[in-house]
């Protein structure tokens, strides 16, 4: 059960509206966890606009979706790992591509690279080393692509935490999560 109210669309005040209804636009519909970060117009308009302008960088939205439901199981947000991974098929990943990313793996190994430095990320809590990045360049990163994946992986832990900590009601296709030792 979710502990913030779901804002409907419908009724929305004037300084959230606009931004669900882009929301709606983009998705055919709005998604739990848009409704409920609407509490804050302020957290709504962040929300929206990282979401936005990483959709207009340069790394494709595959590998940004491969890297959020990675970041998904690694935080156990169900709605994450079940949004992104129907994102991650929209945008041309297989289902069995998600799922390897899921647990950290690809074939490519620009893709896995990326996948190993994310997980480091979160593991470690950005407790990165120069080898970590070296590792990236060495697989065809630049710094502008570093900073990027980062900006990424720091996007998907804001809103898994919003999910999680508010028990947002997934409302995508569920995933499971992986079993962890």
């Amino acid at each position: 059960m979710t502990r913030v109210d779901l804002i409907d669309p419908a009724t929305a005040g004037p300084e959230v509206k606009p931004v669900l209804d882009q929301i709606h636009a983009a998705f055919g519909t709005t998604p739990a966890m848009f409704r409920a970060v609407a509490n804050s117009p302020a957290a709504l308009e962040m929300m929206w606009a990282g979401f936005g302008a990483l959709g207009h960088g340069r790394l494709d939205a595959r590998l940004g979706e491969q890297v959020a439901v990675l970041v998904a199981d690694r935080n156990a947000c169900e709605y994450c790992l079940a949004a992104h991974t129907a994102l991650g098929r929209k945008a041309g990943a297989t289902t069995q591509e998600m799922g390897e990313a899921q647990a950290g793996r690809s074939d490519d190994p620009r893709t896995a690279a990326a996948l190993a430095f994310a997980e480091k990320l979160v593991e470690d809590r950005a407790q990165v080393g120069d080898e970590d990045v070296a590792a990236l360049r060495a697989a065809g990163f630049d710094d502008q692509d570093v900073v990027e994946l980062v900006a990424h992986v720091a996007l998907n832990l804001f809103t898994n935490y919003v999910n999680v900590a508010l028990g947002v009601p997934v409302d995508f296709p569920r995933v499971a999560l992986l079993e962890r030792a």
